[in-house]
């Protein structure tokens, strides 16, 4: 145990920092992110499946919705938590385990961009999309290596610890709420909570794999690095 939070102790102050601000207005940001890439995820499913986009909105009360024509919807309503998930995970590990930080701080910039382009119309989703994009492309370009390596690592372990909480908020603890798993239960059986408890487990696994095989021996950085 020493020998871990040796190698990975800024990870675990970020971790603790995140869950400790969690329910502050300091994170609302980053939880509006998050919904951004859960949305996100939503609109992958659909177009992979075949669909169309009609439009895509986040709101301010950290809520958001895409409505589509087409594409699976099985697929779709379970791409939200476990994408977004997935994309968290993968932001951290390209942190850890590449030199490419940059690139991918600008690529979360550009797409953030032409989704504002393409896809939203409301006031509130298109500020927060377009600054959000901006400001994404502006540290690829201003800062360097350690600084975009650290807003990835915070993005995506705000993703992770976002995925499992709201699951077990929005499905598990509030079954009446109009979930994902909500709806995935009236189209296709099961009840909200199975459908919730399926995919939190799946969490906590995917989770638990990428702390196992995705850390290395240290994550620290040393900030010394152009």
């Amino acid at each position: 145990m020493r020998a871990f939070l040796r190698g990975h102790w800024q990870l675990a102050v970020l971790t603790i920092l995140v869950f400790a601000l969690w329910q502050t207005p300091a994170m609302t940001p980053l939880k509006i992110l998050v919904v951004f890439l859960h949305e996100a995820s939503h609109a992958i499913a659909i177009l992979l499946t075949g669909g169309a986009i009609d439009s895509f909105e986040i709101n301010k009360n950290q809520g958001g919705e895409v409505w589509a024509r087409g594409g699976n919807r099985f697929v779709m309503l379970t791409a939200g938590y476990l994408g977004s998930l997935l994309i968290g995970v993968g932001m951290l590990i390209a942190a850890l385990r590449t030199a490419a930080d940059r690139k991918i701080m600008a690529g979360l910039g550009i797409i953030m961009l032409l989704i504002a382009a393409i896809y939203i119309r409301s006031a509130f989703a298109l500020s927060f999309t377009v600054a959000t994009g901006a400001g994404m492309i502006l540290l690829a370009w201003k800062f360097g290596h350690d600084i975009n390596d650290l807003c990835l690592r915070i993005i995506g372990l705000s993703s992770m610890v976002y995925v499992p909480y709201d699951i077990v908020s929005d499905t598990i603890l509030r079954p009446e709420l109009q979930s994902d798993a909500r709806m995935l239960a009236e189209e296709f059986g099961g009840t909200t909570v199975i459908w919730g408890g399926v995919w939190f487990a799946i969490a906590i696994g995917v989770i638990g794999l990428c702390l196992r095989y995705g850390l290395g021996r240290n994550s620290n950085l040393a900030f010394n690095r152009a």
